[in-house]
């Protein structure tokens, strides 16, 4: 209950879109706040200066060394479990928290019920399959929203004026790692691919913090059939009595999963008679676009939805009202015969993996800064469908070694130069490498930020550079 943060000393650590509204509902619920912060910038000084003004205390420039008196640390999802803050904090005995943990705990505040959260997460697709589900929900007529991780604060959610019956919930590693009490009413893990390794120090660390969405659930624990690293944490999963494990595939489903038959997306969990009957939801074409990987996404999200009661024709409509955000394996333009697609959002190699597969004949646009990663393996699956490949940004050489070794017969080309000018370059290279009914296909396989400010940013200059090429 909110009155157990009455006259609490808490630690805020960093400022940002979490720490700040953190703060000032902390602060608002008579807890005494310290927030703390790394940098001391003008942008960190501006909102140090807008907490201050309330009466909360900050302390810029040094985010490692615990306040006196902490009771509690309330944490911004990025900061590294091996801070010294925490490891100070663990000697202490206080307890470190995520906001998604504060909202958690922040429900039901004025004595209504609170709203069940149907929860998402997995190395790649979660944003897209929790705007999927928040369409599918209010197709049924439900009053929800798209939140968490996705830029909508569960905070928000939580606290404000809005009444909703349910929440379609998207939730990071970061957030999860932080977030010990929380229980959905169903959840799914898209997938695991490595990520975030430098953050949680292993494979089984990350893979253990998105199984962390698993626990307590109480009515499906959602994975993906072709994934059987998901299955597995839905196995270690303690969950409510009677909670089931649903499945969801691209191809023709068991008992207790979603699939697909002739182009249509099933149902064989939420029906009567499992083991003989199916309900039709949609057609493959209602999923926009029908790549493979989104097809999946839709079948995750139509799961979800299904568990919490929705029926068929929803899932249908929710989908065709659904409008992917850009530069998601978005169709930017034809030219002479070739189409142009911009998936700036596949900023790993599991994304761009999907993005390649879900095309025959592709010219390739790819490279940025790699974090760490390998593309071996990325390249030896596509190799087949590569026309070409045009390689820009800082760790370009890492795809053109793994080229070499796994498709020498694809021409390449290397761009030296590391501008954002540089993306016009790689499109006119691009066309120049594509045939009549290929795809050019931006898909990095890495994070932007060596050539631009985010991966909107490099994929609006793709989509420049293709209009250009119209023009």
């Amino acid at each position: 209950m909110p009155g157990e943060f009455q006259g609490k000393h808490i630690t805020v650590a960093g400022l940002g879109v979490s720490g700040v509204p953190a703060a000032k509902v902390l602060h608002g619920l008579g807890a005494k706040v310290t927030v703390v912060n790394d940098g001391d910038d003008a942008r960190a000084r501006e909102q140090a200066a807008e907490l201050e003004a309330l009466g909360v205390t900050v302390r810029l420039g040094d985010g490692d060394t615990l306040p006196d008196g902490t009771e509690l640390i309330v944490t911004a999802p990025g900061w590294k479990p091996d801070k010294p803050l925490f490891a100070a904090a663990e000697q202490a005995g206080v307890p470190v928290w995520g906001d998604v943990e504060l909202a958690w705990r922040l429900r039901g505040r004025d004595g209504r019920e609170p709203a069940p959260w149907l929860a998402v997460t997995g190395t790649n697709g979660k944003t897209t399959t929790v705007q999927m589900l928040a369409s599918i929900l209010k197709a049924a007529g439900l009053r929800t929203a798209a939140v968490g991780n996705i830029g909508v604060s569960l905070l928000d959610a939580v606290l404000g004026e809005e009444k909703y019956d349910v929440l379609a919930v998207e939730l990071s590693s970061y957030q999860l790692h932080w977030a010990p009490s929380l229980r959905a009413h169903s959840a799914a893990v898209l997938n695991l691919a490595p990520d975030h390794l430098d953050w949680h120090g292993s494979m089984e660390a990350y893979a253990r913090d998105k199984g962390r969405i698993y626990e307590g659930n109480r009515v499906a624990c959602v994975y993906n059939v072709a994934d059987k690293a998901t299955e597995d944490l839905v196995r270690e999963a303690d969950v409510e009595e009677g909670c089931r494990a649903i499945g969801f595939t691209l191809g023709t489903p068991g008992p207790s999963q979603l699939g697909v038959v002739d182009d249509l997306l099933v149902d064989r969990a939420f029906v009567e008679n499992r083991q003989k009957n199916a309900q039709e939801l949609a057609q493959v074409s209602d999923v926009n676009p029908p790549a493979p990987h989104n097809i999946a996404n839709a079948l995750a999200a139509a799961a979800l939805a299904r568990a919490f009661g929705v029926p068929a024709t929803a899932v249908r409509d929710g989908l065709r009202a659904f409008t992917p955000d850009a530069h998601r394996i978005a169709h930017v333009a034809d030219v002479d015969g070739v189409a142009y697609v911009d998936d700036s959002k596949a900023t790993n190699t599991h994304a761009a993996e999907a993005s390649l597969a879900a095309y025959e004949k592709i010219v390739w646009i790819a490279g940025g800064l790699a974090k760490g990663a390998t593309f071996d393996e990325l390249v030896a699956k596509s190799a087949k469908r590569l026309r070409g490949a045009v390689l820009i940004g800082a760790d370009r050489a890492l795809i053109r070694e793994a080229l070499a070794r796994h498709a020498p017969e694809v021409p390449v080309v290397d761009l030296e130069r590391t501008d954002t000018g540089a993306m016009l370059q790689a499109v006119q290279e691009a066309q120049r490498l594509a045939r009549p009914g290929d795809t050019v296909l931006l898909a990095p396989a890495c994070a932007s930020m060596d050539m631009f400010a985010n991966y909107n940013r490099r994929g609006e200059a793709f989509a420049q550079a293709v209009r250009e090429l119209g023009a």
